[in-house]
C-alpha cells in the first residue's frame, strides 16, 4: 500500500528533522520531502477566507473551532467561517451539485470535515484536490502510517493523500455508576437489559453518526460472518448478513425510551437525557466525552464511560479540501495548523474537547510529547489499555444501506 512506502521515507530522515531547530514552529522548516516549499502557500493564504464546513451540533468542538480561527487570523491573517453543518451529507450534494453545473472553481465549500461515507461518495465523484496534498503538509511529519494505519484507510478506503487525519475516535458507552453499577458490556447483556429495565435505554436517531455506529457495532457483535462488510454492499446479500440486526431492533424497539416512538437528535442530546437521569445509558464517539461534560458540570461525576468486552468501533475522521475550493491554499494551511503538535494538543485537553491525537509520539520534540504525556485523563476516560481492544469500520457503502433499512423499518416511530 502506498502508506507504506511514505512511511520508509519518513523512517530514513525522522532523526534529521526532530533534531532541526526549525521544528519550533508548526509551520517553519517546510522540508521539501513534503513537496513545494509551503512559505509559498503560506504567502498566497494570506487574505484569504476559509469556509470550513463541520459539524456544528458540540458547543465544546464549535468553540475548538472558534479558537483556531483566532490564531490562523493572528498568525497567518486567513479568516475561518464555521458553517455548521447537521448532515456533512448535505455539504457533499451542494458540491456534487456545483460540478455538475460546470463551477470548478470560486466553490462555496473550501474546507470539510468528513470521513467514512462521505469522503468515499467525495473520491468516487472526483470532488476532492488529488495531488496528495494531505502528505505535503509539514506537520505530516508528524504522523506515522505504519503505526496508524487508519490516517491513511478511511473506512477501508485509501485516502490517497487527498485529506488529512484531524483526530481519533472511538465508540464508548457512559452510565451513571450509582444507578447502575454493572453496565451491559455485549450486544447480548445489552438486549437483556433493555428488556429488564424499559425506557432506560435508547441511541440517536439515524443518520445521526453515532446513531448509525450504534447499529454498525450491534451488527458486528451479532452477524454470523462478518467478513462481507469489509467488501462494497452491493457484493453481499444485505438481507442475509444484516438479519441479526434487525431481529435485534425488533426485539428491542418497544421497551426503549419512549416506547421507541421518539430518538434523540444525536449524541449531546442522549448525553442530556443521562445527565437528567431519563436514561441509564449514553453513547459517544469520543472516549474523554464523558470527563469533558463532567468538567462542564453537564453530567455527575459519578458517571463513567465503558466498551463492549469485544470491543468497539474506531476509526480517524479528516479534512477535505474539495476540488473546485475558492480558496485552496489557505484550506491547506488551516489543514496543516490543525495537524501542528500545538493544535492537536489543546484539541486533545479533555478540559476543551478530548479528541484524541492522530500523531505519533515518537515524531514530536521531547516537549510536545511531554505536553500530551501531562494532560489530565479525566474521571471517566478509559485507559489506553482499555480501550485498545478496537472493531474496524465497515466498507463505507454499508452506512447508507443501514440507515435506509433503519428509516424503512422503524424511522416512522417503531
Amino acid at each position: 500500500m502506498k502508506y507504506l512506502t511514505l512511511t520508509h521515507r519518513l523512517r530514513g530522515f525522522a532523526s534529521t528533522v526532530l533534531a532541526a531547530v526549525a521544528l519550533t514552529s508548526p509551520l517553519c522548516a517546510h522540508s521539501t520531502e513534503f513537496g513545494p516549499d509551503f512559505d509559498t502557500t503560506i504567502e498566497a493564504a494570506r487574505g484569504q477566507t476559509v469556509y470550513f464546513n463541520a459539524w456544528g451540533g458540540d458547543d465544546k468542538i464549535n468553540d475548538y473551532i472558534a479558537w483556531a480561527g483566532t490564531e490562523l487570523e493572528t498568525r497567518y491573517g486567513i479568516t475561518l467561517e464555521h458553517v455548521k453543518l447537521a448532515d456533512t451529507g448535505n455539504a457533499v450534494s451542494r458540491i456534487l451539485a456545483e460540478k455538475a453545473a460546470g463551477r470548478t472553481s470560486g466553490g462555496s465549500i473550501d474546507l470539510l470535515w468528513v470521513n467514512g461515507e462521505n469522503f468515499a461518495a467525495m473520491k468516487t465523484n472526483a470532488l476532492l484536490q488529488d495531488d496528495a496534498w494531505a502528505r505535503k503538509l509539514p506537520s505530516w511529519r508528524f504522523t506515522d502510517a505504519e503505526a496508524l494505519p487508519a490516517i491513511e484507510l478511511d473506512f477501508a478506503e485509501p485516502t490517497d493523500g487527498r485529506e488529512s487525519p484531524w483526530g481519533r475516535a472511538q465508540l464508548v458507552f457512559t452510565h451513571d455508576s450509582l444507578r447502575l453499577p454493572l453496565p451491559p458490556r455485549s450486544a447480548g447483556a445489552l438486549a437483556e437489559f433493555i428488556r429488564a429495565n424499559p425506557g432506560r435505554f435508547t441511541y440517536p436517531q439515524p443518520p445521526d453518526f453515532v446513531g448509525l455506529s450504534f447499529l454498525k457495532q450491534i451488527l458486528l457483535e451479532t452477524a454470523t460472518d462478518t467478513a462481507p462488510l469489509y467488501r462494497p454492499v452491493g457484493d453481499a446479500d444485505f438481507d442475509a448478513v444484516t438479519a441479526p440486526l434487525w431481529d435485534w431492533l425488533t426485539t428491542a424497539t418497544s421497551n426503549l425510551w419512549r416506547g421507541g416512538k421518539a430518538y434523540p437528535f444525536n449524541y449531546p442530546t442522549l448525553r442530556q437525557l443521562l445527565g437528567d437521569g431519563e436514561v441509564d445509558i449514553g453513547i459517544a464517539f469520543n472516549p474523554a466525552d464523558a470527563s469533558a461534560a463532567i468538567t462542564r458540570g453537564e453530567l455527575p461525576d459519578s458517571v463513567r464511560s465503558y466498551i463492549h468486552d469485544d470491543g468497539t468501533l474506531a476509526n480517524v475522521h479528516f479534512l477535505a479540501i474539495p476540488f473546485n475550493a475558492n480558496a485552496p491554499e489557505a484550506a491547506r494551511v488551516v489543514a496543516d495548523f490543525m495537524l501542528s503538535p500545538e493544535a492537536q494538543l489543546r484539541k486533545a485537553d479533555p478540559r476543551i474537547w478530548g479528541d484524541p491525537t492522530v500523531l505519533a509520539m515518537h515524531r514530536l520534540l521531547p516537549e510536545d510529547r511531554a505536553g500530551f504525556e501531562a494532560l489530565p485523563r479525566g474521571i471517566a476516560t478509559l485507559s489506553e489499555a482499555e480501550l485498545a481492544t478496537t472493531l474496524a469500520e465497515p466498507h463505507p457503502s454499508w452506512m447508507k444501506a443501514i440507515g435506509d433499512e433503519w428509516r424503512r423499518r422503524f424511522g416512522s416511530g417503531g
